[in-house]
């Protein structure tokens, strides 16, 4: 059930979570995550606006990084906020996450422990709980189910993110089609301009990454790298698809990208 203690409030703006660095006691070991190629002993990472982007090639670290802090945060790894343990997932969900939280240290101005983590593989589960739990406690329940796919993932953004606190999102377009990308888009832009709350967000998604002000961190295998959007090659791809679709598509079917 969730915690009935609540947090309190800052009038400080995000980010709150300023950064992350490996712990002077660290042992970087042979097995993932440890040996993931950017994680150093030097390796510092610091949050300087409001909404962060992680972007980067599947296995490069970067939900892996996402899970970590919300380790750090006391999140559940298979989704949800602080004292929230939507479903038994002990066998289920890959605890590499929480093993690189163990050799981080994260600096906060101020600590925030209200937030969420999101994972679109496990958000039916999570609203079910939140359903279940409300009822629990004869509330109304937020009933994000009873809308199509995109709309209850978009109804829950707007809940959630509309409350001060960090907010870990993974992967979210996943269930969202470019339409419903759009919206969540707008609101990610008003919290970057409004510094209610923190984000830090592993997309690939063009329009996701494209939130005006926020820091685009492109995770490489030499390190972590800020890219400008039009620097990505997600956009580069995107681009070379609109630009002449079936060039492409003749150019895709011989060739790898």
């Amino acid at each position: 059930m969730p915690t009935s203690r609540k947090s309190r409030g800052t009038r400080l703006p995000a980010p709150f979570l300023k950064r992350l660095s490996v712990r002077e006691d660290a042992r970087l070991e042979e097995q993932y995550p440890f040996n993931l190629p950017w994680l150093k002993e030097d390796f510092l990472f610091e949050f300087s606006t409001p909404v962060t982007v992680l972007i980067g090639e599947n296995g490069a670290g970067k939900s892996t990084l996402i899970e970590a802090v919300a380790a750090i945060c006391g999140f559940d790894e298979a989704g949800g906020g602080k004292g929230y343990m939507p479903v038994d997932h002990s066998r289920a969900v890959d605890r590499s996450g929480a093993a690189l939280a163990t050799i981080l240290r994260a600096s906060w101005l101020p600590k925030v422990t209200a937030g969420w983590f999101f994972r679109a593989e496990s958000f039916f589960s999570v609203a079910r709980y939140l359903d279940e739990a409300a009822r629990d406690a004869n509330a109304a329940p937020p009933d994000f189910l009873s809308w199509s796919h995109g709309e209850g993932f978009i109804r829950f953004f707007e809940e959630r993110l509309s409350r001060q606190g960090i907010y870990l999102l993974d992967e979210p377009e996943s269930a969202l089609s470019p339409k419903r990308q759009i919206e969540l888009l707008r609101l990610l832009h008003s919290i970057q301009v409004s510094a209610g709350a923190q984000i830090i967000m592993a997309t690939h998604s063009p329009i996701l990454m494209a939130v005006p002000g926020a820091r685009l961190v492109d995770v490489t295998r030499g390190g972590l790298v800020d890219r400008e959007l039009q620097q990505t090659q997600h956009f580069k791809l995107y681009r070379d698809f609109t630009e002449d679709p079936a060039g492409f598509v003749r150019h895709a079917m011989l060739d790898d990208i």
